[in-house]
C-alpha cells in the first residue's frame, strides 16, 4: 500500500472556522452586505443607510437601516399589509403593492426627520425616471438610500424595484437606472454576415430604453384590470375563483378600477403616512372562586381560565398560624 496523507486530521478541525450563522441558513449575503455597510474613516461617522426590501409569501417589507458595531438599526418600516387601512385588501405582495409600500416607509422617514414639505418627489405617478437632485435643493441634502435586495434575483420587472419606484418617487435619493424597470426594452444590433453567415461586423452600439407608459400600467395595476375584464366576459366562474378578493376590493374602496383605487392610496399615503397607534387592550379579570387560602380561580376577558396565585397579608399570615397551632391543640 502506497503511502496516504490524511488532509483532514485533527489539527484541521481545530483550525476549521465556522461560516456565520445567517451565512450557513442561506439568509445573508455577506459578500454583498460588506460593501453596503462599509463606512470610511474620513467621512467622520456618517451613517450608510440601506433601503431593504423583502417579500414573503403574504407581504412585503421595507426598511430603513443603517449598521452599528452593536447591530442594525431601523429607522423606519412599512410592510404591505398597512395597506389595508387605505383600502388595498387583495394583491399585497404585486408590483403596485410594492410601489405602495415603498412610497409609504419614504414618506414616513421623511415625516420623522422633518423633510417632508422639503422634498415631495413626483405626486403623481408617471413611470418615468426621477432624480430628486434635478430639482435642486436649498438647505438640507437629501437622504441617500442605497438599495439592499438580500438573495433576490435581480431580474427585469422584480418587485424589488417596484418598491424602490416607490421611494424616489416618495422624496429619496437611491442610486439607480431604467434597466430593471418594466417596460424597459433592450434594442437589437443588426449585424453584418457573410456568405457562410458568419457576422463580419455589428453596426451601432447596444442599447434600450424604458416605455414609461408600461411602467405606469404595472404601477397602477392596469394591466391586471385588463385580464379582469377580459375573464370576466369570456368565463365568469374562473373569474370569481381567481379575482373574487379583488372584486370586493374595488367595491368596498367605492372604486372603478385598479388605476382609481391606487390614486387614491397614493394620496392618502401622502395625507398620512404615520403609522397610527394601537390602542393598549387592559385584560380584565375575574375571581370566579378560591382553591385554598393561597389560590384564586380567575378568567380572563377571552373566557380562559386559569390559577393564580395570590399574596397573604400579615394580619392572614398571622390569622393562618394561628388556626393551625389550635388545630394541634385540639387533637
Amino acid at each position: 500500500m502506497g503511502f496516504v496523507k490524511v488532509v483532514k486530521n485533527n489539527a484541521y478541525y481545530k483550525r476549521f472556522q465556522v461560516k456565520n450563522r445567517r451565512r450557513r441558513e442561506g439568509k445573508t449575503d455577506y459578500f454583498a452586505r460588506r460593501r453596503l455597510t462599509h463606512m470610511d474613516k474620513n467621512k467622520y461617522d456618517s451613517k450608510k443607510y440601506r433601503f431593504v426590501v423583502r417579500r414573503t409569501n403574504q407581504k412585503i417589507i421595507c426598511q430603513i437601516i443603517y449598521a452599528t458595531i452593536q447591530g442594525d438599526r431601523v429607522m423606519a418600516e412599512a410592510n404591505s399589509s398597512e395597506l389595508r387601512r387605505f383600502g388595498v385588501t387583495a394583491g399585497l405582495t404585486n408590483y403596485a403593492a410594492a410601489y405602495c409600500t415603498g412610497l409609504l416607509c419614504a414618506r414616513r422617514v421623511l415625516q420623522d426627520l422633518k423633510m417632508d414639505d422639503q422634498y415631495k418627489g413626483v405626486e403623481a405617478a408617471d413611470g418615468e425616471f426621477f432624480d430628486v437632485y434635478e430639482k435642486g435643493y436649498e438647505g438640507r441634502r437629501p437622504l441617500k438610500v442605497m438599495l439592499d435586495v438580500g438573495l433576490v434575483r435581480t431580474t427585469t420587472g422584480n418587485r424589488v424595484f417596484g418598491a424602490m419606484k416607490g421611494a424616489v418617487d416618495g422624496g429619496l435619493y437611491i442610486p439607480h437606472n431604467t434597466k430593471r424597470f418594466p417596460g424597459y426594452h433592450v434594442e437589437k444590433i443588426e449585424a453584418v454576415r457573410n456568405k457562410r453567415g458568419k457576422v463580419e461586423k455589428k453596426e451601432g452600439k447596444s442599447g434600450g430604453s424604458l416605455n414609461a407608459k408600461e411602467h405606469r400600467e404595472h404601477i397602477m395595476g392596469t394591466h391586471v384590470q385588463k385580464y379582469m375584464d377580459l375573464l370576466k366576459k369570456e368565463n365568469k366562474d374562473k373569474f370569481t375563483k381567481q379575482f373574487k378578493a379583488w372584486e370586493k376590493c374595488l367595491t368596498a374602496a367605492k372604486a372603478a378600477n385598479t388605476e382609481a383605487l391606487y390614486k387614491k392610496v397614493h394620496s392618502e399615503i401622502r395625507k398620512s403616512p404615520a403609522r397610527p397607534k394601537a390602542a393598549e387592550a387592559k385584560p380584565t379579570r375575574k375571581v370566579i372562586s378560591k382553591k385554598g387560602d393561597k389560590a384564586v380561580v380567575t378568567e380572563d376577558s377571552k373566557k380562559r381560565k386559569y390559577l393564580r396565585h395570590t399574596k397573604l397579608t400579615l394580619a392572614e399570615r398571622k390569622a393562618r398560624v394561628a388556626a393551625r397551632i389550635q388545630k394541634q391543640l385540639s387533637k
